[in-house]
């Protein structure tokens, strides 16, 4: 999360308190490769260099607007079968908590990945009768989300925040 009079600097900072503002992002789609694995923040860094250019999935929002609530999320959802790809998903809103935006991002993952698994799904089920069925199908093995809110304060300045899934190539 970032704070500053300048959006761009507010997003800016909320790339630095990510620990990914000294890299090129480039932004790519949903795709969780096959084979690929989620290793920690700090294990990832130490594997990227200053100015190197970076893939990312990244979800982000800002505002000024004081008192408005604000979330970033990217969802991901892998297969079982690690030779498939999987999925991650940027979901940002206004007015969601972090449960909320996470829950949506990694529904929204899950939901095209079982979609390329061959699982149906009724779309008015809730998340949690959907993780139900994606468990017992046995093809999905992970669902997960990295997400982060924040209030805006009655200051004037815009507050961003940023969610992001970095690909390390």
């Amino acid at each position: 999360m970032g704070i500053h009079r300048e959006e761009l600097h507010s997003f800016e900072l909320a790339l630095r308190d990510a620990g990914i503002e000294k890299f090129n992002l480039v932004s790519v789609s949903s795709i969780f490769p096959p084979g690929c694995k989620i290793i920690t923040r700090g294990q990832g860094l130490k594997k990227l260099s200053t100015g190197q250019i970076v893939y990312s999935v990244l979800s982000k929002l800002s505002s000024n607007e004081p008192r408005r609530l604000l979330a970033a999320s990217v969802g991901c959802a892998i297969p079982n079968d690690k030779k498939l790809y999987g999925y991650l998903s940027e979901h940002h809103a206004f007015g969601q908590t972090d449960t909320m935006a996470g829950d949506y991002a990694e529904d929204l993952a899950t939901a095209m990945l079982a979609s390329t698994l061959g699982i149906e799904l009724d779309e008015n089920l809730g998340w949690d009768e959907k993780k139900e069925i994606y468990r017992i199908s046995d093809k999905i093995v992970r669902t997960t989300n990295i997400t982060q809110s924040a209030i805006v304060k009655g200051d004037a300045r815009f507050t961003t925040v940023v969610a992001a899934a970095v690909l390390i190539i």
